[in-house]
């Protein structure tokens, strides 16, 4: 039987630009999309490598219990030795935001103070021991920006979280996080292949805290903000990143972590402190921003995947 790629996810339209590439390449390769499905333990998985980007965000897209599937699934293929890209430990730094704080302060890498809570009253405690004005809370287990509110009083969370627009994480684990703010309105958006940096993404946050940089994210389904139409600015735009030591300790963590492929996100403060606040494992790219700049990362992954392939061929 022909050896593949398999490619376990649950998102169609982010999936099919990693698929046309590997078409152009002439990889062979079977998409898993695990929003339902089942695992035979006492079976032996077909040959080939396996390549994880389920998404944190599934229960957006009627997908809750999609996660666990991929988990259980590479759970799986891990004990029959297969090769996982993204495997479990990755499927689990996307799935909590929690994970991912404590393992890059590991690393020496600075994150915004946080407090976990589970259940309003404790969310309200949270914030008070926090004791930063402003903040935010946001969802440990999220993707696309989801749950993040600004508060500039403990009383406004209050009144929110007695609101009907208070909505709990997936998982019940509520972030109260410090607000950092940074001179300009912008994110940056580390990308990385095969554990090596690739490119970084500068991302104009004017409209919100929700920046998914997929297309699929701009077209109007209110997942993610889009440029205002009187905007000159591109809101996606591949920059020059010089920071040689913070892309370093990102990749250090990424091999540490078993996380092949990423988006890390971070902010800079006035004073220059850099906060990193995200690993995305279910890493999308911006179209726009990456013919502007004649570089293609899906293209990229694809031949990381195709070289994958033959090594084990």
């Amino acid at each position: 039987m022909e050896k593949k790629v398999y490619i376990i996810h649950e998102n169609d339209e982010w999936t099919v630009h990693l698929t046309k590439r590997l078409e152009e390449l002439k990889v062979p390769y079977e998409s898993w999309h695990l929003h339902q499905g089942r695992v035979n333990l006492a079976q032996t998985p077909l040959e080939g490598i396996f390549y994880n980007r389920m998404s944190a965000s599934s229960h957006t897209r009627n997908h809750r219990y999609a996660p666990e599937l991929a988990t259980a699934v590479i759970d799986w293929l891990e004990y029959h030795n297969k090769i996982v890209l993204n495997g479990s430990n990755a499927i689990q730094f996307e799935l909590s935001k929690v994970k991912q704080y404590l393992a890059l302060e590991k690393h020496g890498i600075k994150t915004p103070k946080t407090v976990a809570a589970v259940g309003k009253e404790q969310i309200i405690e949270a914030a008070y021991e926090l004791d930063i004005l402003p903040f935010i809370i946001k969802h440990n287990r999220a993707g696309k920006g989801l749950g993040v509110q600004l508060f500039q009083t403990v009383e406004a969370l209050i009144t929110h979280l007695d609101s009907q627009d208070f909505e709990d994480s997936i998982d019940g684990i509520t972030l109260v996080q410090e607000y950092i703010e940074a001179p300009e309105s912008y994110i940056t958006r580390a990308e990385f292949i095969n554990g090596k940096y690739l490119y970084s993404v500068q991302v104009r946050t004017d409209d919100g805290f929700e920046l998914c940089p997929a297309d699929v994210c701009q077209i109007g389904d209110n997942y993610c903000p889009i440029s205002k139409p009187e905007s000159t600015t591109m809101k996606f735009r591949i920059v020059d990143n010089q920071n040689i030591e913070l892309i370093t300790k990102y990749e250090q963590f990424l091999l540490a972590s078993g996380i092949d492929v990423a988006g890390i996100e971070f902010i800079e403060d006035k004073n220059g402190n850099i906060y990193t606040y995200d690993v995305n494992t279910n890493t999308n790219y911006n179209p726009d921003a990456e013919a502007k700049e004649e570089v293609f990362a899906m293209l990229e992954l694809a031949k990381y995947l195709k070289n994958e392939l033959k090594k084990i061929q």
